[in-house]
């Protein structure tokens, strides 16, 4: 019995995620993070990759650059959804990109660094 509650717990929360759903995971620092950097894509691996622009990510109590890189979508028609952060009373937090289904019409590198 123990057993089958265990398994019934595991399938229902694998069941509860969904596979290409939005993911958010935020983390607060204290100080804001550096302006971004223009990173020039170095050249596509392969037809079907999207770049996906670098950002700041907080380690520890400063922000430290993760480089963008080439990514192949998960899906036909997915967009990347870029991280962000936001200022709260109690610190910037970051939230990480993800695919969507969505289009969100956010390009700022498309339009401002070409």
């Amino acid at each position: 019995m123990k057993t089958i509650w265990i398994t019934g717990s595991i399938l229902a929360s694998v069941l509860a995620v969904p596979a290409f759903g939005q993911v958010s995971v935020g983390v607060t620092i204290g100080t804001p993070p550096p302006p971004l950097r223009y990173e020039a894509p170095p050249p596509i691996p392969a037809p079907g990759y999207v770049w996906v622009d670098g950002y700041w990510v907080p380690q520890g109590r400063r922000w430290v650059w993760r480089r963008g890189e080439w990514q192949r979508p998960p899906y036909e028609g997915a967009y990347w959804a870029h991280p962000h952060y936001d200022h709260y009373p109690d610190g910037w937090h970051v939230h990480e990109g993800y695919w969507s289904h969505e289009d969100h019409g956010d390009h700022y590198w498309d339009h401002h660094h070409r």
